[in-house]
């Protein structure tokens, strides 16, 4: 018997991939898929992994490896399959060369994230199949089947998970890693080039191959356990329920349902097993599909004929769990225990010491100004009582939208500046093209590129601008002054500053406001969580301080509250916390009585 051990499905797929024999990996992280690249690169005899600078980069490169003759794997967040979507849709119709698995963690529930897109609907539009694990033994096994059937097929494989699976721990048998030789790599320009000519004979090629999945999907697969009925024993003809379903949603239905219900567990969710469902649905009275999101699974058995209850009931949003179906199926509701005690919630805030606290308080006490933000931890600059941001869509995303509505103030005679705000990771991701638009089409436009020298908000991972790669290496970094001069910044309009100086925050804000060009701010100063470099120490002041306050002096104006510093408490008498404080000296600035005065712990 194989020993067995308690993990996360991020660590499962992990152990998964190492085992497979995989040879490359490259990811973008973003939450929940974090971890699984953070813990491949811990097996010392596995497989190189590092971080891309985007998703498209990291699929593209994964692209690149098998089409070399390895086993490969990108893996990403459900929104980032949006930015690696072009090759992906292509790389469907030339195949593989190397097994390669995509792996996609979607987050019902939106935990982290600014939609619940629902990805299984890539596998149907790009027909690739799909593979979906109901645990972590499960999503062990999937990166292993999925690396094996992509060669098989000749295509890549979605591994589609979600924040329950990847986060959830369950115990998973581990194997040896089974080392895979090398495909030899031939020239086939019919095979990789997709130009028109050669890509009409690959479509034709793509429909045989999904041919040849269905069947997989109805036959083998059954035979393996991978799609599998559970048929329920007693049950009375004319009350037989069955439930089909899959991923984390499997798990929920058998605890609500429990031995009463038979089931249908689908590990292959696309190509749909229909002719399995069809066995199935003839075999119960009743039949219920449970899944999250989208009815996807749903509008397929019903498309074949097959009655079947689902989003009527189930609902279409947000992530399920056992009182859900238990309410939309029997309505009924768990009994819970109740408490005297209140919750005192708690908002996400920026974290003590964080530099761009500094610059989001300058810039919200400017009038007339709209500032189109992005995603990353900067975000929570839009919360109360900062309140400085008025937009965030999607990785790089500001600057773009902040060009559109230059570009439109101007149209309209409004006499208003636009300040887009970005991270240094975002930036990297898919800002520099956005920057160099504003550049290359005239805007007006104010960019704050916040480089806290880290990917913060996802964990503290490194990047292009850091110095490190995934494995701890050195590398080079990023210049973003340069960076920005060489794509159309006039360099007399780049400005890097330390945003925890209010004083230059406020000068370098009326310098850039009043200019007629685009302009860049660069703010650089670590995150206040961050494992200091030698570099780090060299460069900043990060001597451990923390900040008090004096209450003879303190008048309780609760200005330095109107920060949103999570150390400053704000009741009937201000006090700071000094476990939280950093010393980052925001509020002494602040406090127009000399009330605060900084220690040096």
């Amino acid at each position: 018997m194989s020993e067995k051990k308690l993990m996360t499905g991020n660590e499962a797929v992990a152990r998964g991939a190492w085992e497979a024999g995989l040879v490359f990996a490259s990811a973008y992280p973003g939450t929940p898929s974090t971890e699984i690249l953070e813990n491949l690169v811990g097996y010392e005899d596995g497989p190189y992994t590092e971080w891309a600078p985007n998703e498209k980069v990291a699929m593209e490169a994964a692209i690149g490896a098998s089409m070399a003759g390895v086993r490969s794997m990108a893996t990403m967040k459900h929104v980032g399959v949006n930015v690696a979507a072009d090759p992906l849709f292509t790389f469907a119709y030339t195949g593989v060369n190397g097994g390669m698995v995509l792996v996609s963690a979607d987050d019902p529930g939106l935990h982290s994230s600014q939609n619940e897109q629902d990805n299984r609907h890539y596998a149907d539009a790009a027909k690739l199949l799909m593979l979906e694990p109901s645990d972590s033994a499960e999503a062990k096994n999937y990166v292993k089947l999925g690396l094996e059937l992509s060669e098989r097929f000749d295509t890549p494989v979605l591994l589609r998970m979600t924040t329950r699976i990847c986060h959830s721990k369950s115990l998973v048998p581990l194997d040896e890693r089974t080392p895979v030789a090398y495909i030899p790599y031939e020239r086939n320009i019919a095979k990789f080039v997709a130009t028109p000519a050669n890509a009409r004979v690959m479509r034709e090629k793509l429909i045989a191959r999904f041919k040849d999945e269905q069947d997989y999907s109805n036959g083998e697969a059954v035979r393996l356990g991978v799609n599998r009925i559970e048929w329920a024993s007693g049950q009375t003809e004319g009350e037989r329920v069955g439930v089909v379903s899959a991923g984390a949603a499997y798990q929920y239905a058998r605890d609500v349902f429990g031995d009463g219900a038979s089931y249908l567990k689908l590990g292959v969710t696309w190509p749909m097993p229909i002719e399995l469902v069809r066995e199935f649905a003839s075999g119960v009275d009743k039949l219920y599909v449970i899944e999250e999101l989208d009815p996807y699974m749903e509008m397929k058995i019903k498309a074949a004929g097959i009655d079947c209850i689902g989003k009527e009931i189930i609902p279409e949003w947000d992530e399920l769990n056992t009182d859900v179906v238990r309410r939309a199926v029997f309505g009924e509701s768990a009994e819970t225990l109740t408490a005297d005690i209140k919750a005192v919630p708690r908002p996400p805030t920026l974290c003590a010491g964080c530099p761009h606290r500094g610059f989001f308080y300058g810039l919200s006490k400017r009038k007339d100004v709209v500032i189109t933000g992005d995603i990353g931890c900067y975000t929570l600059g839009s919360a109360p009582p900062l309140s400085a941001m008025d937009s965030c869509f999607c990785m790089g995303g500001s600057i773009s939208t902040g060009h559109g509505a230059a570009k439109a103030f101007e149209a309209s005679g409004r006499d208003a500046r636009i300040v887009a705000v970005i991270g240094d990771s975002t930036f990297f991701h898919s800002g520099v093209t956005s920057l160099m638009n504003v550049a290359y089409n005239g805007s007006r436009t104010v960019t704050i590129v916040m480089d806290n020298r880290i990917t913060a908000m996802t964990g503290q991972q490194q990047n292009p601008g850091t110095g490190f790669t995934l494995q701890g290496e050195p590398a080079p970094q990023v210049d973003i002054p340069l960076l920005c001069e060489a794509i159309g910044i006039n360099k007399d309009n780049i400005h890097v500053i330390n945003p925890l100086n209010l004083d230059e925050v406020n000068k370098t804000l009326d310098h850039v406001l009043a200019a007629e060009e685009a302009s860049v701010v660069i703010t650089r100063w670590p995150c206040a969580l961050k494992r200091f470099s030698a570099g780090d120490l060299a460069e900043f002041e990060l001597e451990r301080k923390v900040c008090v306050v004096d209450s003879e002096k303190c008048t309780r104006c609760k200005l330095c509250v109107k920060t949103g510093c999570p150390a400053i408490y704000g009741g009937e008498v201000v006090t700071i916390n000094g476990d939280m404080c950093t010393g980052c000296d925001i509020c002494i600035q602040i406090c127009p009585f000399g009330a605060i005065r900084e220690v040096t712990t």
